[in-house]
């Protein structure tokens, strides 16, 4: 008697059993990665992720790292090290707190509930890059980069009514707009280095 698990095995390599669950999925997508020299992209976007999986904590990534477009509410136990980009953007975040201490490329976050930049990277970018924190909750800039090497976008937080924390020096441009604060360039050049535009 032929059953139907002969059938479907019929053939097929034995690897046609790989692990079901989205989080074994993940889990073996990233010891792959890391198998394989940590060299390229790392992708975790739109997985409806609720936490970064713990295989990452201090899993150093060569490209850029994407976690963006899940259910995040915190970046504990990411990457250490990200040699591009770092985005978290459209998660549930409240706090950087996890992220990595200098990034390379761009770091975006917008999109999320960050009610305060603490655990910020406290240098973003080696050449021209981008610090975007677009549509959040924060009040203040305590917690962002000391040094931006490229743009720093704080635009569209109104509920943003201090300076407080602001980076010492931005290379490129400044956005600051439609904050519960209109500030002005004059404040913004009296306690950071602008090397562009400033928009508010």
């Amino acid at each position: 008697m032929i059953k139907l698990k002969d059938i479907l095995l019929e053939g097929k390599p034995p690897t046609i059993f790989v692990p079901r669950r989205l989080e074994d999925r993940v889990e073996r997508m990233i010891s792959l990665y890391v198998r394989n020299g940590n060299k390229d992209n790392l992708d975790l976007s739109g997985l409806k992720l609720t936490k970064l999986p713990e295989i990452l904590k201090n899993v150093s990534i060569g490209g850029h790292f994407d976690c963006s477009r899940n259910k995040l509410i915190s970046l504990e136990g990411g990457p250490i090290e990200v040699g591009g980009a770092y985005s978290c953007t459209y998660n549930k975040l409240t706090s950087l707190k996890g992220a990595p201490r200098i990034i390379s490329g761009n770091f975006l976050c917008s999109y999320n509930n960050l009610i305060t930049l603490e655990g910020a990277p406290w240098k973003v970018g080696l050449g021209h890059s981008v610090f975007r924190c677009r549509s959040n909750k924060i009040r203040s800039l305590i917690g962002a980069p000391e040094v931006v090497y490229g743009d720093f976008d704080v635009g569209d937080n109104p509920e943003l009514e201090s300076l407080e924390g602001i980076p010492k020096k931005v290379t490129g441009d400044f956005y600051c707009f439609r904050c519960k604060v209109k500030f002005n360039r004059k404040q913004i050049e009296a306690v950071c280095d602008v090397g562009g535009t400033i928009y508010y």
